[in-house]
């Protein structure tokens, strides 16, 4: 659970910092529009998805005895049973494999048992984690990037075929998690966050460099806005201060993405930005994103959540009795469990002008 007293610093530090530069977060949901003709016309057109980052993202790579996605009822609504997915079925991962028009990447733990998938790409994302290590045991973002640098040293990919491939990079706040259950100071949010986009960008350009053509990376959601911060309220409220961490990291990145594209000196950006952070956004004021379906009643809410603190989403006690409860409708509901979004509300997600918007610059 987060710290709110961690966060007291943050209202003064983003007047000085962000004073004038807020539009440079909200802005971004604005005036685009949904396309109605599919994907845009473009001369790039990837072929492989190589896949770095955290549980937003993660197929199948955590192992089993470390996290909840690979227990009943994930994945209940795709593929029927768990698969190490953080949901109750497909994520974002599958969503953007669908708008390339290629099959799900394999996780890189299967890899040597589908090998006929390696064409599409690879999926080395692990739930939990980070761009520095966090509190889960698994590889950090740099250590993802070295298994494809490895795959490349044994041909397994080249970097000529990394020409036809983009990248999919996953950052949704592990590591300021983890500097909150760590105790970090207030004072020292401001060089944290900049600490990890700057390590963000370090890895994004590694990717580049190997030869993949294009990279994206999601801009932060509204942290404060998880069921596991508004079950403090009823899920009725979002927690401001830590919503206000997300706009310096979202602030700080957009900066970063910028001068990305100025060293590489390309005409069309190589680095991309999805846009989360508006299209959570807009979910949660309830605009239409499901083009005439009804939008969440409560976007809060989530449908798989513990019965105490102590538990979570999957957990059973020692007799295997569920220490969970669970929604009837999976389709009402945005959020899955405490941090992650069901198959319909990434399905939602997908379908904002913003992140159409984001889409069309692959």
């Amino acid at each position: 659970m987060e710290k709110p007293s961690l966060f007291l610093f943050f209202p003064l530090l983003l007047f000085s910092i962000l004073s004038g530069r807020q539009q440079c977060v909200r802005g971004w949901t604005g005036n685009s529009h949904r396309p109605t003709t599919g994907r845009s016309v473009s001369v790039f057109k990837p072929n492989k998805l190589f896949v770095f980052g955290d549980s937003y993202a993660d197929t199948g790579n955590d192992n089993k005895s470390l996290v909840n996605s690979w227990s009943v009822p994930y994945g209940i609504t795709f593929p029927g049973k768990p698969s190490g997915r953080f949901s109750d079925g497909r994520v974002s991962t599958d969503f953007i494999a669908k708008y390339l028009n290629i099959k799900t990447p394999v996780p890189y733990r299967w890899r040597k048992l589908f090998i006929n998938r390696l064409k599409y790409g690879m999926n080395f994302a692990y739930g939990g984690t980070g761009v520095f290590n966090t509190l889960i045991a698994e590889p950090n973002m740099t250590i993802q990037i070295d298994y494809l640098q490895q795959l490349l040293n044994e041909s397994v990919y080249t970097k000529r075929k990394l020409r036809s491939s983009m990248a999919l990079v996953s950052l949704a706040g592990n590591d300021y998690s983890t500097y909150t259950e760590k105790n970090g100071s207030p004072e020292g949010w401001q060089s944290f966050i900049q600490s990890v986009v700057d390590q963000l960008a370090v890895n994004m350009k590694r990717i580049h460099n190997m030869g993949v053509r294009k990279v994206a990376v999601n801009t932060l959601q509204p942290l404060g806005c998880l069921p596991r911060s508004t079950s403090q309220n009823s899920f009725r409220q979002c927690n401001t201060t830590e919503n206000n961490l997300v706009d310096f990291h979202n602030v700080y990145l957009q900066q970063a993405i910028e001068k990305l594209n100025t060293e590489v000196n390309s005409t069309d950006n190589r680095f991309i930005t999805l846009d989360l952070h508006s299209a959570f956004w807009t979910v949660f004021n309830n605009e239409t994103v499901h083009q005439g379906e009804s939008t969440f009643e409560n976007p809060y809410e989530p449908c798989c959540f513990g019965i105490s603190s102590q538990y979570s989403c999957g957990s059973v006690d020692g007799n295997g009795v569920k220490k969970y409860t669970l929604c009837a409708d999976r389709k009402s509901r945005f959020f899955w469990d405490a941090v992650h979004p069901t198959q319909e509300g990434w399905y939602a997600i997908f379908s904002t002008p913003a992140m159409q918007k984001s889409l069309e610059q692959f």
